[in-house]
């Protein structure tokens, strides 16, 4: 389910991105941490998929992470293990501002 849907984004003809890495600055230092968003459509919209029993705090947690540290305003976390997607989609929204420092 998720590689066809995958495969029917790629066909769309939308700009899309899979498995795209993300470093963490740190002090001016860009750390590879492993962060890896798994599609940005457009450039936009992150989307996050996942194929679990129940989506947990931490998945959204994820998703809220990838939104700001990549910049992107909107994110989707997509459970395919439903029996119907509406059930699956959780939307997020990236509150703060790319330029904002992050408090310590």
């Amino acid at each position: 389910m998720v590689r066809t849907g995958l495969r029917r984004l790629l066909a769309s003809g939308l700009s899309v991105a899979v498995a795209v890495r993300i470093p963490l600055m740190y002090g001016g230092v860009s750390l590879e941490c492993g962060y890896v968003i798994d599609v940005i459509v457009e450039g936009l919209v992150v989307l996050e998929l996942k194929a679990v029993e129940h989506l947990l705090p931490v998945h959204e947690a994820q998703l809220i992470t990838y939104l700001r540290l990549s910049g992107k305003p909107v994110g989707l976390l997509l459970n395919f293990h439903v029996g119907h997607m509406k059930d699956g989609i959780r939307r997020k929204v990236n509150t703060r501002s790319p330029d904002r420092e992050i408090p310590k």
